[in-house]
């Protein structure tokens, strides 16, 4: 059962206002008169459900690792302003939830005593604007819990670095001092999730020193928070494997609890149940597995992700198997990708060859894969790439992809495309609207 929607249908009431970014939090009663946070807070980790799949789906299909069929949906892969068709499923939906997951965040920050219930909402909102930064660039700062509706010029967007270095990194490290790991198995926001969160953003900003920090520490401190490498990729994933020890957050996904996204989950989307996308694989991840055949530990067996990852008949991936499928928990964060960021932080700080490659063995093994020889991968460049590639292999449809492309400054080569404009997603065009004029559309739009 997924605690974290406790009694959660009896705390969402109807949105009254007009635009996302000018809803009171759509909760049981308004800030004054609640002294019990703990339905406002469940409310923002209910509204993560929303962001999942468009962010899911961005993360692999903007990408190389899978496409779609049907137009207009090729637009994911094509660079151009057609990108604006994908409105109504997927950057319209998104922006909505995240702008009710930070409202409710911000009514538990401001007025809850509980300095837990505080830190897991600090965290929340910081998950949710990273994700909105990484998406749109610059956008919007809410941080108050019952808006001004008359106030059109709070709408105006802001630079990302401004939501980095004024939200995402102080809502962070205030989630850091106020956490501990105690609640980890429960699924809720933790110290340790907080501290691997930072080190993703800072990698995201290109701050190695600050990353390398925060990565050790999660590294370091894995096994105090019964967190732990799985000795079997397959065990990752699947309903029945929600919240395994590998896992330091996720989206917890519940058949019971139904979401406010009314079209195909992710699930569907990677296996090709849905008619836009019914062979989503990318035929260039099977050729990414084929180029590590010569690295087996068995020929026979192969490199053991393969298998869980792609079904090269289907052209799909299995890696959330549809049994169970509306149950399947979205993993945000969990060690093996938090091994592999630290590894490439290292590398970025100057550190030699043979210490970072050191850390992709565990992975590698458990992949069935040799380990890497780092007298033969010798360079900061080669070391790099190398990391690059074992993410997307032990990443891939994870959502992750798209995003490292675009962090390491390498998408417009890898997927050959010249307009950086299109590094950022449209804002959705109802906003626009609705702010008249106040929200700016991003260049190429």
């Amino acid at each position: 059962m997924k605690k974290v929607y406790i009694f959660l249908g009896s705390l969402l009431l109807a949105i009254a206002c007009s635009t996302d970014l000018d809803q009171a939090p759509p909760n049981i009663a308004s800030s004054g008169s609640l002294t019990d946070f703990s339905g406002v807070l469940n409310a923002a980790y209910f509204y993560q459900l929303g962001i999942v799949t468009p962010v899911a789906v961005m993360g692999d299909f903007r990408a190389d690792n899978a496409l779609m069929e049907e137009e207009p949906f090729p637009a994911f892969d094509r660079f151009n302003s057609d990108l604006t068709d994908m409105e109504d499923q997927f950057f319209g939906p998104l922006y909505t939830a995240a702008y009710r997951s930070i409202l409710s965040a911000n009514n538990v920050i401001l007025n809850s005593s509980d300095a837990t219930e505080v830190g897991e909402a600090q965290f929340l909102r910081a998950l949710t604007y990273f994700k909105l930064v990484q998406v749109f660039g610059d956008v919007s700062i809410r941080l108050e819990a019952e808006p001004d509706v008359s106030d059109t010029s709070i709408l105006e967007r802001q630079p990302a670095a401004d939501v980095y270095n004024n939200v995402i990194i102080p809502d962070l490290q205030d989630a850091i001092a106020a956490l501990d790991n105690s609640e980890l198995s429960t699924g809720r926001a933790s110290q340790i999730a907080a501290q691997a969160l930072l080190g993703r953003v800072y990698m995201h900003l290109g701050n190695f020193g600050n990353a390398e920090a925060q990565l050790a520490a999660v590294v370091n401190g894995a096994a105090a928070a019964d967190i732990s490498l799985l000795d079997n990729f397959a065990d990752i994933f699947g309903e029945a494997n929600d919240l395994n020890s590998e896992i330091i957050f996720a989206t917890q996904v519940s058949s019971s609890i139904v979401d406010e996204y009314g079209f195909s989950e992710f699930w569907s989307w990677f296996a090709g149940l849905d008619t836009k996308a019914l062979m989503p694989l990318d035929v260039s991840l099977i050729a990414a597995f084929d180029a590590v055949a010569d690295d087996v530990l068995d020929d026979e067996v192969g490199d053991l992700r393969r298998a869980v990852t792609i079904d090269e008949e289907a052209l799909a991936s299995p890696k959330f198997p549809q049994t169970g499928g509306p149950d399947h928990d979205w993993i945000e964060l969990r060690l093996g990708d938090i091994i592999l960021l630290y590894a490439e932080a290292l590398n970025e700080n100057g550190a030699s060859p043979e210490n970072v490659l050191d850390l992709l063995d565990p992975i590698r093994t458990r992949a069935g894969l040799t380990t890497l020889d780092h007298t033969v991968l010798n360079t900061q460049a080669l070391v790099r790439q190398a990391i690059a590639d074992e993410r997307r292999l032990e990443l891939a449809f994870e959502g992750q992809r798209w995003f490292d492309l675009v962090r390491t400054g390498t998408a417009q080569s890898v997927l050959n495309f010249p307009d950086a404009n299109y590094l950022v997603a449209p804002i959705p065009i109802s906003e626009i609207l609705v702010s008249d004029g106040v929200i700016i559309q991003n260049p190429g739009y």
